[in-house]
């Protein structure tokens, strides 16, 4: 037989819990873990499972049977997407700031060039960013978008 641990070829193994699994080792490697409950034999069956009897909706909630009724998140917040200037905007704080773009980057834990980008307007940033950048220079980037009719 051979050590599930070490490998080695051995004449007898021995079964012990290591953490959650339980293997088959030599002698040797017996001392790292603890003796391991014998095995249940196929005349035994294994304990039975609790379980706990499922509450329906009206049970959980104490509403009495009220139905939760599907929102559409998006249609409720309204459309925000970044405003035809904020580039613009972006640059116009960080020099009212009198920030550098180096000093600015390092506020925004961000590099040089990716603050030189985003004043180009040449990079999008993503809403993270676009949400630190709007707490850090405290102006807003993004407005609200008019809903499109159909025609």
């Amino acid at each position: 037989m051979l050590c599930e641990m070490c490998g080695k070829e051995v004449v007898a193994t021995a079964r012990v819990r290591l953490g959650r699994a339980v293997l088959s080792v030599c002698p040797a490697c017996a001392k790292f873990g603890q003796p391991a409950d014998p095995s249940p034999t196929a005349g035994e069956a294994p304990p039975p499972l609790v379980r706990r009897p499922l509450l329906s909706a009206g049970a959980r909630t104490g509403g009495g049977g009220r139905r939760l009724e599907e929102r559409d998140l998006y249609r409720e917040i309204g459309e925000m997407e970044l405003a035809p200037d904020w580039f613009k905007r972006v640059r116009a704080a960080r020099e009212a700031r009198t920030w550098t773009p180096e000093e600015f980057g390092k506020k925004l834990n961000e590099k040089k060039s990716v603050v030189l980008k985003i004043e180009s307007g040449g990079f999008h940033p993503p809403d993270a960013l676009v949400r630190k950048i709007e707490h850090l220079l405290k102006i807003r980037l993004r407005a609200e978008t008019q809903p499109s009719t159909p025609s």
